[in-house]
């Protein structure tokens, strides 16, 4: 119930943070340019909360729902203007105002993303440092000479501090280029260079499994087969087993480690299991039938429901932290934010012409998991994904999609060129087909959301 609420309540401020962000920016610029602004609402439908400030008496509201908000300009389309205002209302504003005014939200999730990354990285972000674990044999990295110790250094000149940031810089680079240069430091202190070739990896993999597909294993800590936290009612506590248990043998196989057992379970999906452990240094043996559950891509694993006791702090080598003075940390700040926008922007591209799977579209429970799961982590994890979901937001609203910022953006250059607006009838026919584009890509978003959680 706690990580439910605290999911909820995350969810709620990074939505509340990121939506007045963006609506500020369409407020402030449309003052600028003399507009006479109406209402400035978070979230739609009735008001929980409104006040009236200023010398236009303009309405500051708390609505109902959420997910989304606007600023009700003086426009003659949407009812009668005062003679003496008729040069304050939006629809009399030169093209280019009207533009400004538009652009200014979109742009405004960039720059709350820069200022996101600028604090985390002033605060500096802890994390693991890229070190190469496994290297599998007869693999692409194994075959482009990658060793177990290696450190990475850089991926096509850009410097690699933790995982994380290797993570991506690989992702990015995969995407539009058939070799990735890794600049590594192997465990006897010498600077080589590894080229992987990664022409032939589907879009979908790189996504989801790059590291898995090229053979590599980030370095982590000796996580043995001793149980943690245990699902009530699940298959391993049904069977008797409890927290401490040291798994020694499955079907009289050996256990190396954590991941051993959980190749083992994986593989046998309701079926029983003969599993040999110690507990208080006795060794017993007893029976588990497991459970089975079906990923997203259709595969059947089985589940125990069982986790691994906290393994112990990493060794210090292994320890990274990315942190950078205030100069520079705006530097770093706004290079990651033009890359994940650039990131973003070309995994929506390869989705429309179905190089990635629509699977890939997160709706509001997805964002409230991760909500609660980064703010339950710390301060610079959370910066992190406000700064990633304001990204996706500024990417989203950009799009030419009627309804969104995106979509008036286009009506504006359509203008520019024909020199005159697209007709009231034509807008409302556009608008009309982005209701019913955004519905379905909503629905989508939630099905998806449903079935991540039913997979889990």
């Amino acid at each position: 119930m706690s990580s439910f609420l605290t999911s909820i309540l995350a969810l709620l401020v990074t939505l509340g943070l990121l939506i007045a962000f963006h609506e500020f920016g369409h407020f402030w610029t449309a003052r600028r340019m003399g507009v006479k602004v109406l209402r400035f609402s978070i979230g739609f439908g009735k008001p929980l909360w409104l006040r009236r400030y200023g010398p236009d008496q303009t309405e500051y509201v708390l609505a109902a729902f959420p997910l989304g908000g606007y600023v009700k300009m003086l426009d003659e389309r949407e009812g009668e203007v005062p003679k003496e205002e008729l040069h304050r209302a939006f629809n009399r504003q030169a093209v280019w105002k009207r533009f400004a005014i538009v652009a200014a939200g979109p742009i405004f999730n960039f720059i709350f993303a820069v200022l996101a990354f600028w604090l985390m990285y002033l605060i500096g972000v802890p994390g693991v440092a890229p070190v190469i674990g496994e290297v599998k044999p007869d693999s692409v990295a194994a075959v482009a000479g990658f060793q177990p110790g290696d450190r990475i250094l850089e991926v096509n000149g850009a410097k690699t501090t933790t995982w994380s940031v290797a993570r991506i810089d690989l992702l990015d680079a995969a995407l539009d280029k058939d070799n990735i240069t890794v600049t590594v430091k192997d465990e006897d202190g010498r600077v080589r260079q590894r080229v992987l070739p990664v022409s032939g990896i589907s879009s979908e993999i790189k996504q989801k499994s790059l590291l898995k597909h090229l053979g590599i294993q980030p370095v982590r800590p000796e996580l043995p087969a001793i149980l943690g936290e245990l699902t009530p009612d699940g298959p391993a506590a049904q069977a008797g087993l409890k927290s401490g248990d040291r798994i020694l043998r499955v079907n009289d196989e050996p256990l190396a480690d954590w991941m051993a057992l959980v190749n083992i379970v994986r593989a046998h999906p309701d079926e029983t299991l003969r599993i040999e452990f110690e507990r208080q240094g006795e060794v017993q043996t007893l029976s588990l039938k497991t459970a089975s559950v079906k990923l997203e891509d259709g595969e059947v694993i089985g589940r125990i429901g069982a986790a691994p006791k906290p393994p112990a702090p990493l060794p210090d080598e292994y320890r990274a932290r990315e942190e950078y003075p205030l100069f520079e940390a705006l530097g770093v700040s706004l290079a990651k934010t033009w890359q994940l926008s650039a990131l973003t922007l070309r995994m929506i591209g390869k989705m429309i012409i179905g190089e990635v799977s629509v699977k890939n579209l997160s709706g509001p429970i997805t964002i409230a998991t991760y909500a609660g799961y980064t703010a339950s982590a710390g301060i610079g994890a959370f910066l992190y994904f406000l700064a990633v979901v304001s990204i996706s937001l500024g990417v989203l609203n950009l799009l030419p999609v009627p309804l969104l910022d995106g979509g008036h953006l286009m009506y504006y250059l359509v203008e520019v060129v024909r020199g005159k607006p697209l007709s009231d009838d034509t807008q409302l026919k556009l608008q009309q087909m982005g209701i019913a584009l955004l519905f379905m890509l909503m629905s989508l978003a939630l099905y998806n959301d449903v079935a991540r959680l039913f997979a889990d």
